[in-house]
């Protein structure tokens, strides 16, 4: 498919890119009124994630320039990195002595 008949799709992961921002944002009022559902510290690094791949994708349809997806994808990484690492140490328990 030529660069210039990916209007539609840009369109598209546009759509999505808002959708997951409304979502991030209706489960953080969520959870601020209320008290119950997921915490923004449990789902806000994957959110951040999901949205700087998209971005990436985002730019490279869009003809930006590499550097561009290289920071979104970095940018991803980060945020992908640092969740698992706050994952891992929440799982970890204390050695009790023997």
């Amino acid at each position: 498919m030529p660069v210039n008949d990916l209007g539609p799709i840009r369109l598209l992961l546009d759509g999505v890119m808002a959708f997951t921002v409304l979502e991030g944002l209706a489960l953080w009022l969520f959870h601020r009124a209320t008290g119950h559902g997921l915490a923004p510290r449990d789902y806000a690094l994957n959110l951040v994630s999901g949205l700087c791949l998209m971005a990436a994708l985002r730019a490279a349809l869009s003809g930006a320039a590499w550097p561009w997806m290289a920071v979104c994808l970095a940018a991803s990484g980060a945020a992908h990195g640092t969740d698992l690492w706050r994952r891992w140490r929440r799982q970890r328990r204390p050695l009790s002595p023997s």
